[in-house]
Formats: structure tokens, sequence, C-alpha cells
């Protein structure tokens, strides 16, 4: 199985078919066939929410949703987190709602993050559910004092947040239209775009690229990977979707590493300085992964692949430990392993099988880059305004 995801991510990503291996292009009649079905699916769908067949819900507070056009590697959750920490800090408590896929390493990892913060999280596939619930439990924020929470100095007002939910925050939330938003954040991963163009399974489009036309904000994540003149032909293709839509920048900058056999443990990034090192990942965007390792200093690093949300088994340690011992012999030293955090939160232990090579979790923050004129503060500014003009309106009704 994990053969085939890896050959139908190839596919999705080749743009030139003719380059692909014989097995891999016998796979694109099917695969195309299926995204046939896939288009009629969708597009009946939609078409029961747009006629009112499929009820969508409303809160009692605003939805923020964060979602993506493609499969994972798009920062959908460091987003999530940057948008709670923000809203607690400014004394509204969110309540992130998670669908908990794949044993729910996502949610996992917002909670070791935002332990402390006011910050709630909901896990469940009937999402509308899970934050009614919570609603019953701790209550709601009145609207209408909702705006003007917003303005409080954030240094001196931290986690001091009311346990009442001021916002919901949806993550992976584009095509979960049962919800409705206030805000359509859509995350576009810069490195990969939109592969092939084609909808799943020969793509690895959710919907098609006209979908942005819903989105309030795009944010370009990996910005910092890619070349100038990419960002602004990438900003181009964009707005030939939908011209007015303000496009910001993001990357995942690196702060330390903690060995998996102690949480508590904090490294150094320059622990990597003269290692050699064996990046193992199970993410969305494990290139991104393995270039921001190459920047720490390693003399060498090396990768092993999973798909997206892989649960690692006993068979993969022993795949990874062959790979170490091969790393050794040829390099006469002792190899790193890294992982990102979403792998350590998806099960703590496996990886301490490894012993005794040492095993580090990568710890990341998600940033804002400056990018003509679209900084952080600008972010929330928007944020802010256009979550004041949609609460004005619920007031008035």
């Amino acid at each position: 199985m994990e053969k085939l995801r890896k050959a139908v991510n190839e596919i999705a990503y080749a743009h030139d078919h003719r380059k692909l291996s014989p097995l891999h292009r016998s796979l694109v009649p099917v695969l195309s066939l299926a995204s046939s079905l896939y288009n009629l699916a969708l597009s009946l769908r939609h078409s029961l929410y747009r006629f009112g067949l499929l009820r969508r819900h409303r809160l009692l507070v605003p939805v923020i949703s964060v979602g993506n056009l493609t499969w994972g590697g798009n920062g959908k959750t460091p987003t999530v987190e940057f948008i709670a920490r923000w809203l607690a800090d400014s004394e509204i408590s969110p309540l992130i709602l998670s669908r908990g896929y794949a044993g729910g390493d996502e949610a996992k990892m917002l909670q070791r993050h935002l332990l402390g913060r006011s910050v709630k999280i909901g896990v469940g596939a009937n999402r509308a559910a899970t934050a009614a619930s919570f609603i019953e439990k701790y209550g709601y924020l009145d609207p209408s004092t909702f705006s003007n929470r917003l303005f409080i100095d954030t240094k001196r007002s931290m986690h001091c947040c009311s346990e009442k939910i001021g916002a919901a925050i949806l993550d992976d939330g584009m095509q979960h239209w049962s919800l409705q938003r206030d805000i359509e954040i859509v995350m576009v991963n810069g490195l990969t775009l939109w592969g092939n163009g084609h909808l799943l399974p020969r793509g690895p489009l959710r919907e098609p690229l006209n979908a942005l036309r819903r989105a309030d904000i795009v944010i370009l994540h990996h910005a910092d990977l890619i070349p100038e003149q990419n960002l602004k032909d990438i900003e181009l293709m964009i707005r030939e979707t939908k011209e007015s839509l303000p496009i910001f920048f993001t990357r995942m900058a690196p702060s330390h590493f903690f060995d998996v056999r102690n949480f508590n443990s904090k490294k150094p990034l320059e622990a990597l300085c003269n290692t050699f090192v064996l990046c193992v990942s199970a993410i969305g965007s494990a290139n991104a992964f393995v270039q921001g390792m190459k920047k720490l200093g390693a003399v060498y690093v090396d990768q092993l692949e999973f798909s997206d949300h892989h649960m690692f088994k006993s068979m993969d340690m022993e795949m990874i430990r062959k790979r170490l011992g091969e790393l050794e012999k040829k390099f006469c030293s002792k190899p790193v392993v890294v992982v990102t955090e979403k792998d350590y939160d998806r099960d703590p232990d496996i990886f301490k099988h490894l012993d005794p090579f040492e095993v580090l979790a990568l710890c990341c923050e998600l940033q804002l880059v400056p990018y003509r004129g679209f900084t952080e503060d600008r972010f929330k500014k928007l944020l802010k305004e256009i979550l004041e003009h949609k609460l004005q309106g619920r007031i008035r009704k």
C-alpha cells in the first residue's frame, strides 16, 4: 500500500507523464477515471449544499477556516496555532476544530504548543456537533464585545482570557461545507503548488482552482525556499483567479530539537553541525523538511520519506535501522535521526526502538515573511477588519 501511495504521489506532481516509469504511466488511465468520478461526486455534493438539500450549520461564534486545495504540506496546522495564539492573547478563547485524522497527531501537537493558554481543542469528524458540545459546556462570548477585545494590549492581557468560547478555528476546513465560516483562509504550498493540475487521485487537487474565488485570504507557505521571481509568478497566477485577493507569505522557522526519549530535553539547532543526518518523515511536504535540515550545518543529509500521516510500525523501524547501518558504514560515524513533531506525536514511543541511535524531533514555529508590505501586523489587522464586518452584520440581524 505504501508503494502505491508513493506512486500516486509521484504521478500527481509530475508535469510531464512521459518522464514517468512504464509502471506509473500504466496507472494514469485508472487514476483519470477515478478523478472523473470524484469530480462528479464533488459537483453533486456542491449542488446539494447550494440548493439547501444539505444543511449548513451556523455557530454562535465567528468561524475562521484554514484549509487548502491540495493534500498535505500546506502549513494549515501551524497557521491554526498562530491564529489561536493571537486570539487567546487578545482575551478571546478560541476553539480549534480538528477532524483528528490518523491518530490525531496534529491535535496532539497543538495541545502541547498551546498548553497554558485559554485554547480548547475539539476532535471529531462532525465538527458542528463537536463545537455545539463545547459551547454548551463553556458558553460563548457575546459578539458585541468581540471586536473591542481584538484591540487589547496582548502583552498585558496574555493568559487572562475568559473560559467562554469567542471564536472557532476550522483546521483543514475548506472542504468542510457543512459548517458556515466568516473567514476563508486558503494555504498554498509554494514548493509544489497544484502539482499536475488534476483532481484527486490523478492529481493533488481536492477542488478545481476556481475554488480560490471563495477565499478571503491566501497564504503562500514555504516562501523562504522559493526564488523571488517564482514568488511573483505564483502571485500573478493566483490573482488571475481572484484579482483582489490578499496574499501573505509564511515560513517554518526551526527553533530547537528534543530527544524523543525525553520530551523535556532541549537541544540547540547547532547540535547538527558536523553530523550525518537521516531525515525520517511522514508529512505532506518532506522536501521542505529536508531543505531546512541542510541549512543547519550537517555534513550529509539523507532521507526516508513515507506517505502523509503514515503510522510507523516495527517493520519501518527495521528499514530505518538498515539505512542507518549503511550510513554508519559509509561515513564511519554514527548518524543522527531527525523526525518532525507530527511524526513524534503520532506515536511518541515508536522511535525509541532505534536505540542506540540518537533520534531528535525538530520543533518549528510559523512566521509571516514580510514581503511587499504584507506583514504580520497587516495580516492581523485584516483578520480584525473582516471579523468586525461579519459580526456587525450578525448583530444587525
